[in-house]
This record gives C-alpha cells, sequence and structure tokens, in this order.
C-alpha cells in the first residue's frame, strides 16, 4: 500500500498536480453538494418538526444546499428513526431524532430497529424540553412542599401524563419522593389536558408550551418544572431539585439531537456540528428556540455521544424500577 501511495504522488508531482491523500477532508471541504435530507421521526407541527425546521433553515444558510426535512412518523418514533439508521453514511441522510427514540424507547418495545449507542453519529445535541408539575386550582396547594404534604395526606391521588418525558418526569418524581402517587396513562396530551382542566384529575405533567395558555387564564397552577433550570417566560416557578433532599438531582426534560448514520465521515460530522455551535451561540436563534418551547443548549459530537449513553442507561434503569411497560 505505501508503495502505491508514493506512486501515485510521484505521478502527480510529474503531471504538475497536487497530491491530496485525504479525500474525506477533501470531501468534508466541499460537502454539501446537493440536497440533505433530514428525518423526523414524528408528525409535522410538533416540537421535534419545528426544532428541525429550524435548524434545517439555519444549515441551508450557512452551507448552501437545501437541508430538506421529511416526516417519517410511526411506533412512537421508531419507524423514522430506523429508516435514518440505515441510510447511506455520506451526509445527505441526517435525523432529529429525541430521547424517547434514543434513550427510551429500546427500554420499552421488544424490537425498535436500531441500536441508538451503535447505529448513529451523534452530531449535537439540540434542544431540551422541560415539562411542568400542574395542579388543578381547585386543589388546595400553591407551592411543591404544600403538594407533597397534600399526597402524603391523600395517598393514591392520581396524577397524569401523556407518556414520553411526561410519563418519565413523573415516574422520577413519584420514586424520588417516595409518594403513593399512581399514573394515569393518556394517549395524547390534548385529553389529558382536558381531564386535568375539568378537575377530572388534579395534578398533570405537561410541557411548558402547551400549558402556557391554560396557565396565563389562571386555569391551572404551575407548581414546579423538571428542568435544570427555571423556564425563563416563568422565573417564578421553581425546579423540582431546588427542594432539595432525594429531590436535588432531580431532572428530567425531554431533547432533540441532530445526528448522522453511523460511518458518515468525521470531517462531514465536525462541519456540520461546527455550524451549528455557532447558531447555537446566536441571540436570536436562541431566541427563536426559546419562543418555540425549547431551551437550545448545543453541544459537540462528542459531548452529544456520551450525553446519550448516560441518558438511555439512566431511564433504562429508572424504566425498570418503575415497572414502565408497553401499553
Amino acid at each position: 500500500m505505501t508503495s502505491y501511495r508514493v506512486a501515485l504522488a510521484s505521478a502527480a508531482c510529474m503531471l504538475g498536480l497536487a497530491w491530496a491523500p485525504n479525500a474525506s477532508a477533501q470531501s468534508a471541504d466541499a460537502y454539501p453538494t446537493r440536497p440533505v435530507t433530514i428525518i423526523v421521526p414524528f408528525p409535522a407541527g410538533g416540537s421535534a418538526d419545528l426544532n428541525a425546521r429550524t435548524v434545517a433553515e439555519r444549515l441551508t444558510a450557512a452551507l448552501g444546499q437545501p437541508f430538506i426535512v421529511e416526516n417519517k412518523a410511526g411506533a412512537s418514533g421508531n419507524v423514522g428513526t430506523a429508516f435514518a439508521a440505515k441510510a447511506p453514511a455520506d451526509g445527505y441522510t441526517l435525523l432529529m431524532s429525541n430521547s424517547g427514540a434514543l434513550a427510551v424507547n429500546p427500554h420499552i418495545f421488544p424490537q425498535v430497529g436500531y441500536d441508538p449507542l451503535k447505529d448513529f453519529a451523534p452530531i449535537s445535541l439540540g434542544m431540551k424540553i422541560s415539562n411542568l408539575l400542574l395542579v388543578h386550582p381547585s386543589l388546595p396547594v400553591r407551592t411543591l412542599p404544600e403538594l407533597i404534604t397534600y399526597v402524603k395526606a391523600h395517598p393514591g391521588t392520581f396524577y397524569g401524563h401523556s407518556s414520553g418525558s411526561k410519563q418519565l418526569s413523573g415516574e422520577a418524581f413519584r420514586l424520588k419522593a417516595g409518594l403513593d402517587l399512581p399514573p394515569v396513562a393518556y394517549k395524547g396530551a390534548a385529553p389529558m389536558m382536558t381531564d386535568l382542566l375539568s378537575g377530572q384529575i388534579k395534578i398533570g405533567f405537561d410541557e411548558v408550551l402547551t400549558s402556557m395558555q391554560q396557565i396565563k387564564a389562571g386555569k391551572l397552577v404551575p407548581v414546579a418544572t423538571t428542568g435544570s433550570v427555571r423556564w425563563p417566560a416563568l422565573p417564578e416557578v421553581p425546579t423540582i431539585a431546588e427542594l432539595g433532599g432525594p429531590l436535588a438531582d432531580y431532572e428530567v426534560t425531554g431533547w432533540f439531537g441532530l445526528l448522522a448514520p453511523a460511518g458518515t465521515p468525521t470531517p462531514v460530522v465536525n462541519r456540520l456540528s461546527d455550524v451549528l455551535q455557532k447558531a447555537f451561540a446566536d441571540k436570536d436563534f436562541r431566541q427563536r428556540i426559546y419562543d418555540q418551547g425549547s431551551e437550545p443548549v448545543g453541544g459537540s459530537p462528542e459531548a452529544f455521544k456520551a450525553f446519550i449513553t448516560a441518558e438511555h442507561r439512566r431511564w433504562g434503569e429508572l424504566i425498570r424500577a418503575a415497572g414502565i411497560k408497553l401499553e
């Protein structure tokens, strides 16, 4: 192989050509030369779709080729995520997937069709989505300590969730606080919100964005947020972790990130990540993400890989402890 390379280099010099042994670096400098597809494994109009389109706009502007979002929904994100895992590893098919598909579903579904830790080349963590712990105004509590005291005095009080990070938010809270707080699982956020607004259930977990209108109207009371920081639009609402004690390390957020199929050239992955890190440092871009109900995060490919691994392990442990099963 060495003599072959030397021969090629010598021939190139004789012809007055530049010898470039690192073809992947050259292709990364030129990348992309045609449109790129970003697979979103969820329906159009949801958080994943909105965030993916915002990212696609920034990549299009920075790299000079269209980045086109294609929705491939099904099986709680498994269908589109599996499709992307099997795509050519050339940088022209990317994936905007989330915590459910990458860290939760593999522990619940008997077969998802992909390995979240082996089948992808992480590019960048994108956004986190905090949930809110909400109560109906008829419940005589307005703070997290009051809620915990109430539930301990009324064991068996139900809380509602619509699966995903909302379910994990509730189960992590119930287990860490040591509460008899059984869940009521809903097939979507809308029916859960309907029952919470009517008082059929008194406690629920839901995303910040979809709860804000009801909070502003005084129809729901936000007791705490599940993220690591207070939400900018609700600065008076504390995090659950602020209570301390067994909840001191509590943090449950949904998250989205950009990935490529495993084997995608590292220079291409780094080029995409560099563009996104500049975007996440931009004030206007960050505000747009906040306006969509998400927290802009960003991070290197290495950091995102470590994050996925940690989340996959953490939620696997919680799912087993809580006995969460596919319904």
